[in-house]
């Protein structure tokens, strides 16, 4: 049996199909190693929102064979763009999206010196497997693949599909194992969450509902939903989150994109941003301590200066606690690489740049609110915090809190706030 190193790029997402394919391999009589100098071979699990991450992918393929291991391309960036089959992965094993239950398979047709590629679009479960968790305190449960979205910019639904929803009485025998193997947070992670159900019948309040009511000592982060789907269950999704304080972190991620409704009609997004402003306002009235993360991109093609400065003005009108900044790229394959418009580097350079410093202010905005603040934080990863042996811990509203001193994942500490910084809290034990 092999020694075998994962490097996974990408969204949440990602991170449980990494698991999953561990699993599997581990339950095949394989050892996953930490670091690809140890491992026979490296499986590259790759995503394809942006052309940085894709060339990320290349240049750990190249390292891993550079070095002589084995490689297995795994993802988005090979389901995506299956020309790469052809030429730049040629010499390589494949296993897109699709098809991972058979990575057992491919792995060792890989060591056996073969070249397998499997792209084909097929239904496999993703739930109920065998898993090798990245955080032992942390358990990814996927609630559906692909998306319901036609976004002219984005790679991801070429790879990933349609919608398809899980089974919710899976997804709750997943929850249930995961907390009795000592998971303490778990996450409810898709393409949309907000599209869950929409092709079974059902929908994510009603999955929320099921979730919360699992016996355990545990909390759930709701992952990504468009804003059109968050307004279609506004009031319904309120209520889920009040009912279950304590179980539900008062967290939510709405990627807005744009400011501008000429440049969010272009993308091809379902909303305007007063739609967004809408879900974010009602949100914040009924919980003032949610913290909301959304998502921008800079320079889509024919964005003007003065539609990127509606965004800006977006952002700091709104205060998003999280702010993740995207350069636009033309992605091959999409609408909206070939469309007119196209803008210089240096314009969507110091787009992106001008937004990250509004990020930081409303960051460090929302945070310093949180001073003085006493309560309870649950320690579930390892930190870099001043000197010392440090920790990470979230409050019920998923704030990370910066801690000192002797901890282990798991740990639930009461802390105070004595100072805020940009992109964290530093806490101090009573």
């Amino acid at each position: 049996m092999a020694k075998i190193a994962f490097k996974t790029f990408g969204c949440t997402l990602n991170l449980s199909d990494s698991e999953m394919m561990q699993g599997l391999l581990v339950d095949a009589g394989h050892e996953i190693v930490g670091d690809v100098d140890s491992a026979e071979l490296v499986v590259v699990n790759s995503c394809s929102v942006k052309h940085l991450a894709e060339k990320k992918f290349f240049r750990a393929v190249a390292d891993a064979a550079g070095r002589g291991k084995k490689v297995v391309c795994a993802g988005c960036v090979p389901q995506a763009e299956q020309s790469y089959l052809a030429d730049s992965l040629s010499g390589f094993s494949v296993i897109g999206t699709k098809q991972l239950n058979k990575i057992v398979h491919v792995v060792e047709e890989t060591l056996a010196g073969n070249v397998v590629h499997m792209v084909k679009s097929e239904k496999n479960s993703r739930l109920n497997v065998p898993k090798v968790r990245r955080n032992p305190v942390v358990g990814i449960v996927p609630i559906s693949e692909g998306c319901l979205g036609e976004c002219t910019y984005c790679k991801s639904r070429l790879a990933r599909g349609n919608l398809v929803s899980y089974d919710p009485d899976a997804i709750v025998s997943q929850v249930k194992a995961d907390v009795a193997s000592g998971c303490k947070e778990i996450w409810l992670t898709s393409q949309d969450c907000g599209a869950y159900g929409k092709d079974i019948g059902t929908d994510i309040v009603e999955l929320l509902k099921r979730v919360c009511v699992v016996d355990g000592d545990f909390m759930i982060r709701l992952g990504m939903m468009n804003p059109n789907f968050a307004l279609e269950y506004l009031d319904e999704l309120i209520d889920v989150f009040q009912e279950n304080e304590g179980k539900l972190f008062w967290f939510i991620h709405l990627p807005v994109q744009a400011g501008s409704n000429r440049i969010l009609q272009s993308m091809n997004r379902k909303y305007t941003k007063e739609d967004f402003m809408k879900v974010c306002y009602s949100l914040r009235e009924s919980m003032p301590e949610i913290s909301i993360a959304t998502d921008v991109i800079c320079g889509f093609p024919g964005e003007t200066e003065e539609e990127f400065q509606q965004t800006v003005e977006l952002v700091r009108e709104v205060v998003p606690d999280v702010v993740n900044v995207s350069r636009f790229w033309p992605r091959p394959g999409t609408s909206a690489a070939t469309m007119e418009g196209q803008l210089h580097g240096r314009d969507t350079n110091s787009r992106s740049r001008e937004m990250e410093n509004v990020k930081e202010e409303v960051s460090l905005m929302r945070n310093k609110a949180w001073e003085g603040w006493s309560g309870t934080v649950f320690v579930d990863e390892k930190g870099s915090v001043g000197s010392g042996e440090s920790w990470v811990g979230r409050n019920f509203a998923y704030k990370p809190v910066g801690l000192l001193g002797r901890y282990s994942l798991g740990d639930t500490v009461t802390v105070t706030i004595k100072e805020s910084h940009t992109f964290y809290l530093e806490g101090e034990t009573r």
